[in-house]
């Protein structure tokens, strides 16, 4: 089968996606645990395979020991120097692109790729990677993982965007555009659903200045946007400095709570 996509940077750094992992866990934990035969793809590791190592680690500790991760690539070479950290049947590297190499997952983790793409790509990506059934973590963080944004796609299209930040680094929520996933990152102009929920979580940050430090003020930031925004439960979740909403194509509203995990 042969791979679709193209080689794209690369570029990756120890620890940078702890911020999806723990929200795969979280949020997908469930999914992967009532599974068979668990298995998460990771596509497009990089030049080196250290965030698939990662990612298999921390599923294994926080979800069932036997889940299994597959980092893919379309690069060969990549593929080939990934080898000595590969502990088959739990932890593999092959070729392979949004086609998922034949594989069949429950999770696929795509993060920092389809930013390297044109726009008008990402919806046939999406599509291929969600075809057999696998729930989609996309996104796209920087450098060293302190802000990250993703979205959870299904086969019928994005179902929640979550925007994470490490909250001692975090001067203003307007960061967070500009690492917006590749879908909403052209769409952030007014009269845009996401354009107006970053304008609204920045007038709430603004007003929710705090003599106690920025995980207070983040928490005093999400009651606040919580009275104009739908926001899915988890506090402690928000303590973490992470938010996640139902996809911003809806309507701002009242907010109305959603329970239970995002699952497939």
């Amino acid at each position: 089968m042969k791979p679709v996509g193209a080689v794209t940077r690369g570029t990756t750094n120890p620890n940078r996606l702890r911020r999806v992992d723990n929200f795969i866990a979280y949020r997908c934990g469930e999914l992967l645990t009532r599974a068979a035969a668990p298995l998460v793809v990771d596509l497009g590791y990089g030049a080196t395979p250290i965030t698939a190592v990662e990612l298999r680690a921390r599923l294994a500790a926080a979800v069932r020991p036997d889940v299994a991760v597959v980092g893919l690539e379309i690069d060969p070479v990549r593929v080939s120097d990934a080898q000595p950290w590969a502990d088959p049947p739990l932890l593999e590297f092959r070729r392979g692109g949004f086609e998922l190499a034949g594989l069949r997952p429950q999770v696929v983790r795509a993060f920092n790729v389809l930013r390297q793409y044109p726009a008008q790509d990402v919806p046939a990506a999406w599509a291929a990677m969600t075809g057999t059934g696998a729930l989609l973590v996309e996104g796209t963080c920087d450098e060293l993982g302190r802000i990250a944004t993703w979205a959870v796609v299904g086969a019928e299209g994005p179902r929640t965007l979550t925007l994470s930040a490490r909250l001692s680094d975090l001067d203003h929520p307007a960061t967070f555009a500009e690492r917006l996933p590749k879908a909403l990152i052209h769409h952030n102009v007014p009269g845009h659903p996401i354009h107006d929920l970053l304008r609204t979580l920045g007038a709430a940050w603004d007003a929710s200045a705090t003599p106690f430090g920025p995980r207070q003020r983040w928490r005093a930031t999400v009651a606040k946007f919580r009275e104009q925004w739908p926001v899915l439960p988890g506090p402690a979740r928000w303590r973490r400095g992470e938010l996640t909403v139902p996809w911003p194509g809806q309507p701002a509203g009242p907010a109305r709570e959603r329970t239970g995990p995002v699952s497939g």
